[in-house]
């Protein structure tokens, strides 16, 4: 059995995922919301690519920068 991924995000919406963007960047926050272009926004994202923790608050994520989405295990 499949799903799509508009079902995916639906299913984990108001949970923290990890986003990888593209110049290894990496992104975690809260799902609010997402488009069919996979156009993600996220509240209390914060950047955890380095050792710093940087915090970025409401964030908008473009779909076309996401290499990978790391959904929560159930």
């Amino acid at each position: 059995m499949s799903i799509d991924i508009p079902t995916l995000l639906k299913n984990n919406k108001n949970k923290i995922i990890q986003i990888r963007l593209r110049e290894n960047k990496t992104i975690s926050g809260i799902l609010q919301n997402f488009d069919l272009f996979l156009n993600l926004t996220l509240a209390d994202a914060e950047d955890i690519s380095d050792t710093k923790v940087v915090k970025l608050g409401k964030t908008l994520l473009r779909g076309n920068n996401i290499i990978t989405i790391v959904l929560p295990e159930e």
